[in-house]
């Protein structure tokens, strides 16, 4: 892992999440989606502005049944089921790794994971398929019932037919893996009642 102060320009300041019960820092050029459209409440979802890249920080049910680390896959399996990218080479895991707590400012969690896959994606059921690097952060919280998952969303080969196309276009500043990195790192929560 770099150092946090390296990347594709910095971050801004610690962003508020879910009203301030958490925060992270976040890359620059990020535009707020719930802005535009209604977002879930268990959900924070941005988007380069520039790019077709995202990222998504949500509360999931904790996965009881699923062993710590197992659980990245799993919630990848279950982006793949979401994106209809469950089909035999439409989705595939290069590398699950434990994340140190040492290195975290979520203290909460009982153990983190980054995972790193791929996924080919049709957007808004397109018949065009996108490469999609999906890259998450995992924090498990048994005692909050609650896995928080982060997730970057960073397309490598976008079809020609696809409306994301044009994005692909003005690739100008994407976000790094080193810009998710700094967000897990320094995702922090201020409010356990958040998770009820």
């Amino acid at each position: 892992m770099q150092s946090a102060g390296e990347g594709s320009g910095g971050a801004a300041p610690s962003r508020p999440l879910f009203g301030g019960a958490m925060s992270a820092l976040l890359p620059n050029h990020v535009t707020d989606i719930s802005e535009m459209r209604e977002i879930p409440d268990n959900q924070e979802v941005f988007a380069h502005a520039h790019t077709d890249q995202s990222l998504i920080v949500e509360l999931l049910e904790y996965q009881a049944q699923v062993a710590d680390e197992n659980a990245a896959v799993y919630h990848f399996q279950e982006i793949a089921g979401s994106n209809k990218a469950q089909e035999p080479g439409q989705c595939e895991v290069s590398n699950v790794v434990p994340l140190p707590k040492s290195g975290l400012s979520f203290s909460h969690c009982s153990s983190a994971w980054i995972l790193s896959g791929t996924q080919r994606v049709s957007k808004f059921n397109e018949g065009a398929a996108n490469v999609v690097n999906v890259h998450l952060g995992l924090y498990r919280l048994p005692q909050f019932s609650t896995d928080v998952l982060v997730s970057f969303n960073d397309p490598q080969s976008i079809s020609a037919a696809s409306s994301s196309a044009s994005a692909a276009q003005t690739h100008r500043e994407p976000w790094t893996l080193v810009d998710f990195q700094r967000l897990l790192q320094t995702l922090t929560l201020h409010e356990p009642g958040l998770f009820g």
